[in-house]
């Protein structure tokens, strides 16, 4: 028997596909229109690529070793290293992130001018600041846009399958130190990069810039990059979290069954009636259990007072709820 195929499936194939190559695009307009240009510096196979990049000879920077072909080549090593230590565990949606983020490097590179958003906050006080923030928050969504498509970039994911088949080690450990290495690094090399400087009239363009071992601008691109990383992983939780959390509400009244029906009628949810009993009267009892995005709790909560102005109530935050109704158990 052939594999049937919906029209339904396909449309939420290339959504996902859609979206993925959009989560590639915000994360290379963060780091080549703001991260870069403030002179910040990151960590995972880009901030890698940017370090390569930047000690590379100019022509052979600008040709074609550039960061997005350098990611691709990276993310390619590490791939085969991957399947010869740990097997092919790596989804077609992985495969597609890494490729995309490399051509998505190029073509901002190429067709984006590179002092854009320089000129739009060169007059704001710490406009280096502000740019390397709002690079690393556009890095955070492209990348939690991807996580929810069931896409991944790479990199550090891969590095750390690779270490956990001889031993186990959390992926946060591992991102920390591979990312703590390359900021370290890049501290003691000498690099050229292209970054925004101030002229005599006080107008940033973008210039070629040599970067000292151990000085002011090594140090304060050392910095950056910390600032970056936290961005990064605030944004991801805040953005995966907003997408996925929902509330549990335990509702405890005399009349259980009367509540449970109007939530069904009127709140058009589900309800779960749970074993309980009060220790204080001994009196066995059900608690109603709704489990309902954030948004609906509101709604929820005013049709139990309208039912029960009485009824003890406890709402709960949960992360992610998987399963009819809620999000797809394949993008655990």
């Amino acid at each position: 028997m052939g594999v049937k195929i919906s029209s339904r499936s396909i449309l939420v194939g290339i959504k996902e596909y859609l979206l993925m190559t959009f989560g590639m695009f915000c994360y290379a307009f963060g780091w080549q229109m703001c991260v870069l240009p403030a002179g910040g510096m990151g960590g995972g196979a880009a901030g890698l690529a940017t370090l390569i990049n930047a000690i590379l000879p100019t022509a052979l920077a600008d040709g074609f070793f550039t960061i997005g072909n350098l990611i691709f080549i990276i993310n390619c090593i590490l791939l085969i290293l991957g399947v010869m230590i740990v097997g092919w565990k790596f989804g077609i949606k992985t495969l597609y992130c890494i490729l995309m983020m490399s051509v998505m490097f190029n073509l901002v590179d190429s067709f984006l001018a590179p002092d854009m958003m320089v000129r739009l906050l060169e007059g704001v006080d710490a406009w280096r600041l502000l740019l390397v923030v709002l690079g690393a928050a556009s890095c955070g969504i492209g990348i939690a846009v991807s996580f929810m498509q069931g896409g991944s970039t790479g990199g550090t994911d891969i590095v750390a399958m690779i270490i956990n088949k001889f031993r186990t080690v959390s992926y946060g450990k591992v991102l920390l130190m591979t990312d703590f290495g390359i900021l370290i690094s890049s501290v003691f090399l000498f690099t050229t990069v292209n970054i925004a400087v101030d002229d005599i009239n006080g107008i940033a363009s973008i210039q070629s810039t040599e970067i000292q071992p151990l000085t002011s601008l090594a140090f304060a691109r050392m910095i950056y990059g910390f600032i970056m990383i936290a961005v990064i992983g605030y944004t991801v939780d805040f953005v995966q979290s907003g997408n996925q959390q929902s509330n549990q509400i335990m509702i405890f009244c005399k009349d259980y069954e009367k509540m449970a029906d109007m939530i069904n009628t009127k709140a058009h949810r589900g309800a779960t009636l749970i074993d309980a009993m009060g220790w204080y009267t001994k009196t066995p009892s059900k608690a109603v259990m709704v489990v309902c995005r954030k948004r609906d709790t509101s709604m929820i909560l005013k049709f139990v007072r309208e039912e029960d102005s009485n009824a003890f109530i406890t709402v709960g935050s949960v992360m992610g709820v998987y399963g009819q109704g809620f999000d797809a158990l394949n993008k655990l």
